[in-house]
């Protein structure tokens, strides 16, 4: 059932008379909707999104870091010559002044500026794309350099913490609430032969080996906006998890959603491979953007993260398939457990050719 637009879209500062709102977008957390106004002659587009609660439990402390964040890089934008509205997310204020509303119900909603122009693709179609994506997202952090981290709120506690991922994903095998376990005894062995593996990153940190610094932490390739006439990214969009972190999560997870030959639930795993090609696009336009920032150290781990990551994301698919699918939205019976099964296939990939992901690194950090 749709909710009642009419009365949400009163609460915001919109322009023009409200026409239909609409399912927009793939993204499988938040309820997302393409808003159309009549402003005079002419038709404007809006995003108006439900926050889901049930997986940020903070809603305001989110919206409180977009703001602060988006606000930094209007600043960076516009000294540097660039075009705000369309380089950056523009939240609609509402009519109090505030940047979300919450319902009587508790619902809290948002709005935000339609980029027209550009859009989001959840499959590469060619190399330029990739280039593109990874300057945006190098740009991105680049641009975020400078911003506190200390003054973000941790919008998931632990979001890219994958001891605690694992943790959690043991605490899942054991409790077995959906008695799934059975079924799922290879991708457990996978993860468990990995176990030293997954605080590597985290325990750099710890000692000081990596700096810590606002990241954006889900850089899936439709997370950036491609310009229909350049093909240039142009804004990095989807700002919930933005929050400190590392940078090397956000390379990972880009490589991880990137350089997949098929889809993330592609059922049939001889269509899943781990794409080299893509990768060093992404990571020559990555180390152009963002390249005079990253510390030696930081490069050095990039070809892991990428591994890191991609295990991590396929821990919490097999975490959420054992827990009964409470997460992330299925549309088909184990399709968590596909999920988890691609993303565990690109890892077995990565690892016979990481020497090729070194060297790759190796040519672009000059």
């Amino acid at each position: 059932m749709n909710p009642p637009f009419k009365h949400i879209v009163r609460e915001f500062q919109f322009d023009g008379d409200f026409l239909s709102a609409s399912s927009y977008g793939s993204g499988h957390i938040h309820d997302t909707y393409a808003a159309l106004f009549q402003a005079g002659r002419d038709t404007r587009r809006y995003i108006l999104q439900r926050i889901n609660q049930n997986v940020f439990k903070d809603p305001e402390g989110v919206m409180s870091n977009i703001l602060a964040v988006t606000a930094h890089l209007r600043r960076k934008i516009i000294s540097a010559g660039g075009d705000p509205q369309r380089e950056t997310l523009n939240l609609i204020p509402t009519i109090d002044g505030n940047c979300y509303h919450k319902t009587a119900e508790g619902d809290y909603w948002r709005g935000f500026t339609f980029i027209e122009g550009a859009r989001t693709y959840d499959f590469v179609e060619n190399l330029d794309h990739v280039y593109n994506a990874a300057k945006a997202f190098g740009n991105f952090q680049t641009m975020l350099s400078d911003f506190p981290s200390e003054q973000l709120v941790e919008t998931i506690p632990n979001f890219h913490h994958t001891g605690v991922r694992f943790q959690t994903f043991i605490t899942a095998v054991e409790s077995d609430v959906k008695n799934r376990a059975a079924d799922c005894h290879a991708e457990i062995d996978f993860v468990t032969q990995r176990a030293a593996t997954t605080s590597t990153l985290i325990d750099m940190l710890t000692r000081g080996e990596l700096p810590e610094r606002v990241t954006h932490n889900d850089t899936k390739f439709n997370n950036v906006m491609i310009d229909d006439q350049t093909g240039e990214g142009i804004c990095i969009v989807d700002l919930d998890t933005v929050m400190p972190g590392l940078s090397l999560y956000d390379f990972g997870d880009a490589i991880r959603s990137m350089a997949n030959s098929a889809a993330e639930d592609e059922p049939e795993l001889a269509r899943v491979n781990f794409d080299l090609q893509i990768y060093r696009s992404y990571t020559h336009g990555y180390l152009d953007a963002a390249g005079e920032i990253l510390t030696p150290r930081e490069i050095e781990q990039l070809p892991f993260s990428a591994i890191l990551m991609t295990l991590e994301c396929g821990m919490r698919f097999l975490t959420d398939h054992l827990q009964g699918d409470i997460y992330y939205k299925i549309h088909r019976q184990d399709h968590n457990l596909d999920r988890c099964r691609t993303q565990f296939k690109l890892v077995s990939d990565m690892e016979k050719q990481l020497g090729s992901m070194t060297e790759i690194v190796d040519y672009y950090q000059g």
